[in-house]
């Protein structure tokens, strides 16, 4: 019998334990911390829980113990349903077999593939929203990186079949965290079947493509072949597409809201922000080049991601059973490592409730990469795959709407934030063009 302790905690109640505190409270983890410390347990989705926080646990969840984790264990049954089985929820050598085949799709020389693509669909959204004068902008924005999303991967054309195909994903995202009842007139029943219209969708897209090969990312997932020559099944295509629509958009639509809120409160940030945009717009139009010499912008977008990250943390399955700062944690647990948490520790980041770009600066102390303190796309090896590729999208509409907007928060809104599906304001961000 092992004599380590389990971490401080409360199980709560029978069955439920504190899944409904958790789910209706975004301050639930942190009311916890404060009161047994940065390793606590508790009882989550069905299953007793750990939860852990900070850069060490990061990397020991994410990168130095992983083989003590699973991933698809670690995410409740909607979550399997829904997604299918994707590189999300995939494990060992069958993910580290198709995240390489996706590889190519995210980086090097497609993303100067679509940078005109996004450029575009960036700018032409712009100017529709300063025309309108005011915008919903968590929903404007959605609507944005879906259209982007949907015609870099599958190849669609921005109109009316995107937009019903991005209503049929907010169908589906809503079932994520809802009772699995599949019942028609349920949450998950109208979730399961947005995802069934979903798959039937790509089913065709995948068809076109395997008749007529193309560079957008499911044409390069369609000929992609392993050492073996073998490429992905159809099913395989499905679940993948899925995924990189969903990942595609969700979080970055997060993002960009945020900064959007964030340099309208702050303005001394938006004009240097905008001053070095400005500069940059005197050597000639955005290009690929001008992304990679924008130092003050990827250090907004940086701490954008450490006081917003899209989602608050990421679940583990236990597999094998490990002992972490003297406690022992069983196999048949979850772990739940928190992201919000770990960016909001003063131990890392001097005053992290202010907004301050610059402590990320490379030459200041709390700008450290790779040390697990900025988690919000995750690390280790499985690191988000499109990562590259949201930076690229993000900068992109950054420097348009600095370079050619200014902008306003409509007064009297709602700005207290909401967890689910990702972090946004309850209001969606009122935005007024100037």
């Amino acid at each position: 019998m092992n004599k380590t302790p389990l971490p401080p905690g409360s199980l709560g109640l029978p069955i439920v334990g504190e899944t409904i505190s958790f789910l209706r409270d975004r301050h639930f983890a942190t009311k916890r911390h404060r009161r047994y410390g940065p390793i606590f347990k508790t009882h989550l989705l069905n299953r007793p829980t750990v939860v852990m926080m900070g850069p060490e646990a990061n990397r020991f969840i994410l990168s130095s113990h992983m083989e003590h984790f699973s991933w698809r264990e670690g995410w409740p049954a909607t979550f399997k349903i829904l997604l299918g089985r994707s590189l999300f929820l995939m494990e060992g050598e069958e993910h580290r077999r198709n995240r390489k085949l996706l590889m190519p799709a995210f980086h090097g020389p497609a993303l100067a593939h679509y940078f005109a693509t996004i450029d575009q669909i960036c700018r032409e959204a712009i100017d529709r929203w300063v025309e309108q004068g005011e915008t919903h902008f968590w929903g404007e924005v959605k609507q944005m990186t879906f259209a982007i999303a949907s015609t870099l991967l599958l190849g669609s054309e921005p109109g009316a079949e995107t937009a019903a195909l991005s209503q049929e994903f907010q169908t589906l995202t809503a079932g994520l965290f809802a009772v699995p009842l599949d019942l028609p007139w349920t949450t998950f029943g109208k979730a399961v079947r947005a995802r069934d219209r979903i798959l039937a969708h790509l089913e065709q897209a995948i068809l076109a493509r395997q008749g007529n090969p193309t560079q957008d990312a499911l044409g390069l997932l369609v000929q992609t072949e392993d050492e073996e020559g073998d490429r992905l099944s159809m099913e395989e295509l499905q679940a993948q597409a899925l995924l990189m629509l969903f990942a595609g958009h969700e979080t970055t639509t997060a993002m960009l809201t945020f900064l959007m809120m964030a340099l309208a409160q702050h303005p001394e940030v938006g004009d240097r922000a905008r001053g070095e945009q400005m500069a940059l717009a005197q050597q000639g139009p955005l290009d690929m080049a001008q992304l990679k010499a924008m130092p003050y912008l990827d250090q907004v977008l940086k701490e954008v991601e450490r006081c917003y990250p899209p989602v608050a943390g990421g679940f583990r399955g236990v597999v094998k059973p490990f002992e972490f700062n003297g406690y022992h944690i069983p196999a048949g647990w979850q772990v739940l490592y928190r992201i919000d948490g770990t960016h909001q520790l003063d131990t890392y980041y001097s005053h992290p409730e202010q907004f301050n770009p610059d402590r990320f600066n490379p030459d200041h102390p709390e700008s450290k990469p790779g040390d697990f303190r900025l988690v919000g796309f995750g690390g280790g090896p499985r690191i988000c795959l499109g990562l590259a590729f949201a930076q690229m999208e993000m900068k992109i509409f950054a420097a348009h709407v600095l370079r050619q907007t200014r902008w306003r928060l409509a007064p009297g809104q709602d700005l207290s934030l909401s967890q689910i599906p990702t972090l946004h304001p309850r209001s969606g961000l009122q935005v007024i063009w100037e």
